[in-house]
C-alpha cells in the first residue's frame, strides 16, 4: 500500500458512528496539525484553519467524520437490541460483524435475526425491520450483556478490513461515506500548504452527526463563517447491474460534480467555475443528481446571509454498508480538482458568484 492507501485504511477501519466521532477527530487533527490551527466546536466538529493566506474570502472545505452505525437500546435476555444511526437498508444489516464500544473496551458481535430455518415461508421473504434484529455477542445461559460491560447508549460500528482490489485500481472498505472525504480533505490542505501565496483563507472542517440530520454542519458553518463552501463527499455509484443505462456515478469516469440533491441546489456560477477548471486542467468529471438524501451542504449554504456551495464527490458502490467500493483514480482526480478550484477562489471570483 502507498501512503494514501495507508491513510485510507487508518480512517476507514476506525470506529466513529454519529455522536461518537472522537477517534476520527483525533486522526484528522493529527494529520492536519503540522499545517493548520485546530479548533473544536461545541458539538465536536474539527475546524482546521490552514496557515497562511488572507483574511477573506473564507473558503470552507467540509467532510463529515461520522459513519452509519447503531446504538444499544436494551436487552432481550442474552442478546443486544439497538437503534439505527443513519440510513440503513435492512438486508445489509443481517450477518453484519460489529463492535460495541463499552467503558471496558470493544465487544465484538454480529447482527442477526430469527433463525430462518424456523421461519414460515412468508417470513423468509421478508422484509426485515430493525425491531426484528439483534446483536449476538456469544452469551448463553441467560447471562446478560451487562456482564460484558455493555450498556444502553453504547455505540456500535460495523467491522470490515480495508481491502485493495483490482491491482490497486479499486478499494473496498466500510465508512467511505465519508472517510473518503476526510482523506481528501487532508490531501487538499497538504497541497494548498505548499502554495506560496493563497488568495483566500482555507478552513478544513470535519463535521459530526451528518448521518442523523446534518447537525455538525450548522455549528461548524457558524464558526467558520465561510464566503464559499465545497463539500467533500462520496456519490452514489449507479453502474451496477439493475441501474439504468447512462446513470451517473460510474466508477473510473471521473470526479462527480453534484448538481442537485434533496437539500441543496448548488450555486450555478460556482458549478460552472468548477466545470471550467476541470476542463482547463483536463481533470475527468461527471455530473450527478441525487433526488433523495443530502449532505452538509444542505445546511452550510443557509449560514448567515447564504453561502455559495457545491458538492464534489468520489463515486462509491454499496454505500451505507460494510463494504463499499471506490476507484482510486476518481479519488486522485477529486483531490486535483478541489485543489485547483481553491487556488482560483480569489476575492473577485468569489464576489462574482452572487
Amino acid at each position: 500500500m502507498d501512503r494514501i492507501e495507508t491513510m485510507m485504511k487508518e480512517f476507514t477501519e476506525v470506529a466513529g458512528v454519529s455522536g461518537f466521532e472522537g477517534d476520527v477527530f483525533a486522526l484528522l487533527a493529527r494529520h492536519l496539525a503540522p499545517i493548520a490551527g485546530i479548533e473544536k466546536d461545541r458539538l465536536g466538529s474539527c475546524i482546521a484553519r490552514l496557515k497562511g493566506g488572507t483574511e477573506r474570502p473564507r473558503v470552507m472545505l467540509a467532510a463529515h467524520m461520522d459513519e452509519v452505525g447503531f446504538m444499544v437500546s436494551h436487552f432481550s435476555g442474552s442478546f443486544v437490541r439497538f437503534n439505527t444511526l443513519g440510513g440503513w437498508w435492512y438486508p445489509r444489516m443481517v450477518a453484519l460483524p460489529v463492535a460495541i464500544r463499552t467503558s471496558k473496551g470493544e465487544v465484538p458481535g454480529v447482527v442477526a435475526t430469527k433463525n430462518p430455518y424456523e421461519m414460515e415461508e412468508e417470513e423468509r421473504k421478508g422484509p426485515f425491520k430493525a425491531k426484528d434484529l439483534y446483536i449476538d455477542v456469544g452469551l448463553s445461559g441467560g447471562k446478560s450483556p451487562e456482564s460484558l460491560g455493555i450498556r444502553p447508549g453504547d455505540p456500535v460500528a460495523p467491522r470490515f478490513p480495508f481491502t485493495v482490489l483490482n491491482g490497486g485500481r479499486a478499494l473496498m472498505a466500510k465508512a467511505w461515506d465519508d472517510r473518503a472525504g476526510c482523506v481528501m480533505l487532508i490531501e487538499v490542505l497538504a497541497a494548498l500548504a505548499k502554495v506560496k501565496k493563497l488568495p483566500n483563507a482555507v478552513f478544513g472542517v470535519g463535521t459530526v452527526q451528518e448521518e442523523v440530520g446534518i447537525r455538525g454542519a450548522v455549528t461548524s458553518g457558524f464558526q467558520a463563517n465561510p464566503d464559499v463552501c465545497i463539500i467533500l463527499e462520496v456519490d452514489i455509484a449507479q453502474d451496477t447491474p439493475g441501474s439504468s443505462e447512462g446513470s451517473p456515478g460510474r466508477l473510473g469516469a471521473g470526479v462527480s460534480i453534484c448538481v442537485y440533491d434533496a437539500t441543496l441546489i448548488p450555486n450555478a456560477k460556482l458549478r460552472d467555475h468548477l466545470v471550467a477548471v476541470a476542463k482547463r486542467k483536463k481533470i475527468p468529471f461527471q455530473y450527478s443528481a441525487v433526488p433523495f438524501g443530502g449532505t452538509d451542504g444542505g445546511r452550510v449554504h443557509l449560514n448567515a446571509a447564504g453561502v455559495p456551495t457545491i458538492v464534489v464527490a468520489v463515486p462509491a458502490r454499496h454505500i451505507h454498508s460494510a463494504a463499499g467500493i471506490i476507484c482510486r483514480k476518481d479519488f486522485d482526480n477529486a483531490v486535483k480538482l478541489v485543489t485547483e478550484v481553491v487556488k482560483s477562489l480569489d476575492a473577485k471570483t468569489v464576489a462574482a458568484l452572487v
